[in-house]
């Protein structure tokens, strides 16, 4: 059996902290602000995966208000949720993704991003689409204050 899932997220940027997105260190003047690393795009993924398990979000899975989870590597959340779905008998068929962000550049990342994220997901690189768009100027994202991030995951659930 096929289930979809969908996950967004989003953070605002502040000066002085390190950009992570997709598991990967990016070249900025400013990072996403979070109790993790921030890392929006992998919490996209994240809430993608565990809603087409019917399990939450990320929030119920690794809250804010839990010390254990501040400053983590939100890859490492993925590897846990990775290993839920294992556990599951689910593997993961394919992920979309898109990262919407202003600046920096987010296009010659990709590579390096689907290098970080396929091996714990357990797909190929052709089985994770990585998208960078910007807002047009529009809105917190826009105006160079975060980067959003979306999320759809198609997992086969063998039940």
């Amino acid at each position: 059996m096929h289930k979809i899932g969908i996950g967004y997220d989003i953070h605002r940027l502040e000066a002085g902290r390190r950009l992570v997105l997709g598991g990967v260190d990016i070249p900025a003047d400013a990072g996403l602000r979070g109790h993790s690393d921030g890392d929006a795009l992998v919490h996209a993924v994240i809430d993608a995966l565990l809603g087409a398990l019917g399990e939450g979000d990320i929030g119920a899975h690794f809250p804010d208000t839990d010390p254990r989870f501040e400053g983590a590597r939100s890859r490492d959340l993925l590897e846990t949720v990775a290993g839920l779905l294992r556990a599951r008998g689910a593997r993961v068929v394919n992920v979309d993704a898109v990262i919407v962000a202003e600046e920096p550049k987010m296009g010659p990342h990709v590579p390096a991003i689907k290098a970080a994220l396929c091996p714990i997901l357990g797909v190929p690189e052709k089985a994770l689409g990585i998208k960078a768009k910007t807002n047009e100027g529009l809105g917190p994202v826009g105006e160079k204050r975060a980067i959003a991030c979306y999320a759809v995951a198609l997992i086969d659930l063998s039940e």
